[in-house]
């Protein structure tokens, strides 16, 4: 089972941009599917992005679609998710995830490994 520690969360203003990371260790990084979930106050969890073990598919929600970016390194055992034209609305604590299942993440199902999560806080 692959360990995550995930960070870059913070403050920002309405129109920035961040860029969240999470160093996997303990497993076989180019074995899992990686991504990204949140949960504002008051939501339930929900996706936010999933890159599949080679890289080569990327899946996003909606309300991301065109102003999030994610990716990965497998030289360094990274995923990054840059975050641009930040709204107020994405405001919550982001999760890494990783799960040999890209259907997995995308679903929000019960995923292999979680980060301990980071705070986004968008101004208005």
């Amino acid at each position: 089972q692959v360990q995550l520690v995930d960070s870059g969360g913070g403050l920002v203003q309405a129109g920035g941009s961040l860029r969240l990371s999470c160093a996997a260790s303990g497993g076989t990084f180019s074995s899992y599917a990686m991504g990204w979930f949140r949960q504002g106050p008051g939501k339930e969890r929900e996706f936010v992005a999933a890159v599949s073990w080679s890289g080569n598919n990327r899946y996003y929600a909606d309300s991301v679609k065109g102003r999030f970016t994610i990716s990965r390194d497998t030289a360094k055992n990274t995923v990054y998710l840059q975050m641009n034209s930040l709204k107020p609305e994405d405001t919550a604590v982001y999760y890494c995830v990783a799960d040999p299942s890209t259907a997995r993440i995308m679903g929000v199902t019960s995923v292999n490994s979680w980060g301990q999560g980071t705070q986004v806080t968008v101004s208005s």
